[in-house]
């Protein structure tokens, strides 16, 4: 079963006061690079896997999507979607391991930050494909293996005072535990290079890989995430079936 992190009182308690959580997805930093990889959502059937408070569930039919079902391992995240959705949209809980989906039942499947928690994502990755439709789109993030892969991830300094991102262990992939909002966070690590041939693999067509990380417009609104551009921290990928 995935690691239901989310209802643990203090990681809930942490996450919930990010910019994200208060302000959705215009407070998530690479929203505006993810929107442009969806296609239009008029009258499309939409699922969300790990759909979190619903900010995305909420886009999608405000947008004209037919359908819109999410998919959450937390009662927490859950209830909170609930509650601020309308009621037309579905909310179901569920573990993303074992998620059964109905055979060519959706056009867009939809994921933010949610796969590298899978320890078996090729298996899941299988059933979304059998989903989509003919011509259907995958649209997900996950955080990107190299802000991943270290054992004890952090910034470092380099000799010119520069910040640097030490990256160990990369090819090693499997399980990482981290302490991020609470102890014993963890994810699955994969290198790039398995996750985009698990997509071709499974006969996915890639449109577009982006290894995200602010832009320069967007350091000068906010210059804290400069040194988030020394590495990426985000993968962005659309892939059509």
């Amino acid at each position: 079963m995935t690691q239901n992190v989310y209802d643990n009182p203090e990681f809930f308690e942490g996450y919930s006061q990010l910019g994200r959580s208060v302000e959705g997805l215009d407070g998530a930093a690479e929203w505006a690079s993810i929107r442009v990889l969806l296609p239009d959502l008029k009258g499309k059937r939409v699922v969300d896997l790990g759909c979190g408070f619903g900010w995305f569930c909420r886009f999608a039919w405000e947008e004209g999507a037919a359908t819109v079902l999410g998919f959450d391992v937390s009662e927490n995240m859950l209830a909170r979607a609930r509650a601020t959705s309308d009621p037309a949209i579905v909310y179901e809980k569920a573990d993303l391991e074992v998620l059964e989906l109905p055979e060519a039942s959706f056009d867009l499947v939809y994921s933010s930050l949610a796969f590298h928690y899978i320890s078996d994502l090729e298996a899941l990755l299988a059933r979304v494909h059998s989903a989509l439709v003919s011509g259907g789109q995958l649209v997900f993030s996950i955080e990107h293996p190299i802000y991943m892969a270290p054992a004890h991830p952090g910034w470092s300094k380099d000799i010119d005072g520069r910040a640097t991102w030490p990256v160990n262990g990369y090819l090693d992939e499997g399980p990482r535990t981290t302490d991020w909002l609470a102890k014993g966070v963890v994810k699955q690590h994969r290198t790039l290079g398995t996750l985009i041939n698990i997509l071709i693999g499974l006969g996915f067509t890639l449109q577009h890989v982006e290894e995200w990380g602010p832009s320069l417009e967007q350091v000068l609104a906010h210059p804290e995430w400069a040194e988030e551009r020394e590495r990426p921290m985000f993968l962005l990928v659309s892939a059509r079936k």
